[in-house]
């Protein structure tokens, strides 16, 4: 399908990219439909473009590219609605704000997007941690990982999960679906 951006022009969008947020973003609860666009440049910055404004993309990264030690710590509630089957399905993005001078860029790591990769839903998840900001300053981390950085892909995107579960076992969706129809 053909999408219009403001910021990328008419893009083809594959439907089996489209990430559903069902209760939308921080700001932006009237906006469900998401694809992540890759620009192809060295910065490793995504942009989560939203389907229904075409003015509305957000700069997205990994926070274990510029924190390695980043671990969000979720609890079981958290993940409600993304239908998990496993936490290594989950991908972790950090939204940034990318002032005029770029050396003033942060990070929102006290609320990450987290999306189900196979199931294609996504949620933004406030933290309970209150060691977390949601202006990290990350320039100076960032810069050092692109000088470091490798174009091997696959060590650049397969990190261990960076999600843990605060309190509670993790049940996979299935699992707690099966639960709750046995329970009926």
């Amino acid at each position: 399908m053909k999408v219009n951006t403001s910021r990328f022009g008419e893009l083809d969008v594959n439907p089996t990219d489209i990430v559903a947020f069902p209760e939308g973003l921080l700001g932006f609860e009237n906006l469900k439909k998401y694809f992540v666009v890759d620009p192809g440049d060295s910065t490793l910055i995504l942009w989560l473009q939203s389907i229904e404004d075409e003015k509305v993309a957000f700069p997205i990264i990994e926070p274990k590219i510029f924190k390695p030690d980043y671990i969000a710590k979720l609890l079981p509630a958290d993940l409600n609605g993304l239908e998990l089957e496993a936490l290594n399905n989950a991908k972790l993005y950090s939204i940034l704000t990318i002032p005029a001078n770029v050396t003033e860029m942060s990070a929102n790591i006290k609320a990450p997007v987290v999306i189900n990769s196979q199931k294609k839903i996504g949620k933004q998840i406030v933290l309970q941690d209150s060691k977390l900001s949601v202006k990290h300053e990350m320039y100076k981390e960032l810069k050092t990982y692109i000088v470091n950085f490798s174009s091997d892909d696959s060590k650049r995107t397969n990190y261990e999960p960076s999600i843990a579960l605060e309190a509670g076992e993790f049940k996979p969706a299935s699992t707690a679906n099966r639960a709750t129809t046995a329970e009926a």
